[in-house]
């Protein structure tokens, strides 16, 4: 199978320290892998390189094949990336329905989204994305009554409305009760059917529940990657990160 995403020999250096460190990564189309490694390792600068956010000291990033490195951030969400950061970003004052609405393809513009006709089309979307993250019946209520995982939720909603190729979400989870990470490793699942998907995950338990292929980072370079019963097994990956984190759940 075809990689969606390759990044080579990505150099990244933030005030005299490097974050990435000629680093190779890459992810096949329709794939879920999930990124690990203690705090440092490089893994939200990786997805801030990927999305244009900032741009590298040396290497190349390609997207199905287009060589996007320094691209502005609109253009590579064009062609398909979208983002997931650890807060959600939402827009508060509108409803749950409203939110769904302008981030349908096609639909960015916000003023021209809410004062414009809603299609029969986009209307049937909307709902069908509702249901999936299970927030219907909150449609007409404020995002700013929300609790955090319906948050959570409501924001992976919006990244499918945008229907894009790859997503890349930044520790979904933190801050969730058991049922909450539970409702949303599903619903990643759910979402890795049909796209490829990058998870930096801390939260182990939701890790051993839906990772198969897996890619630990450590001082911005790879130190093991490869299907996760194995990758559990090696000694430098237990002494850097499973360790501490097997244990007390981080």
């Amino acid at each position: 199978m075809a990689n969606i995403l390759e990044v080579k020999n990505l150099t990244t250096k933030v005030s005299g320290y490097t974050i990435l460190n000629n680093l190779d990564f890459s992810i096949q189309e329709n794939e879920l892998r999930v990124v690990l490694g203690p705090n440092g390792a490089g893994k939200t600068t990786l997805i801030d390189m990927i999305t244009g956010r900032y741009k590298p000291k040396t290497g190349k990033i390609y997207f199905n094949g287009e060589d996007i490195t320094g691209m502005p951030p609109d253009k590579i969400f064009v062609k398909g990336v979208s983002r997931k950061f650890q807060v959600p970003n939402l827009y508060e004052t509108l409803s749950v329905y409203d939110n769904i609405m302008v981030s349908l393809k096609g639909r960015r513009k916000v003023i021209k989204s809410l004062f414009g006709k809603v299609e029969k089309q986009d209307n049937d979307r909307i709902w069908e994305i509702l249901d999936f993250i299970s927030l219907s019946d909150k449609a007409e209520d404020s995002v700013d009554t929300l609790a955090h995982g319906q948050r959570q939720w409501l924001e992976l909603g919006m990244l499918v409305a945008s229907e894009p190729k790859l997503l890349l979400l930044d520790e979904p989870t933190t801050g969730m009760t058991k049922d909450g990470k539970d409702k949303t490793a599903e619903l990643i699942e759910k979402i890795a059917q049909n796209h490829s998907v990058m998870l930096v995950e801390h939260d182990m338990d939701v890790v051993r529940r839906i990772a198969k292929n897996v890619t630990v980072l450590a001082q911005g370079q790879i130190l093991a990657e490869g299907p996760l019963s194995e990758v559990v097994q090696n000694k430098e990956v237990k002494a850097v990160y499973l360790g501490k984190g097997a244990q007390d759940g981080t």
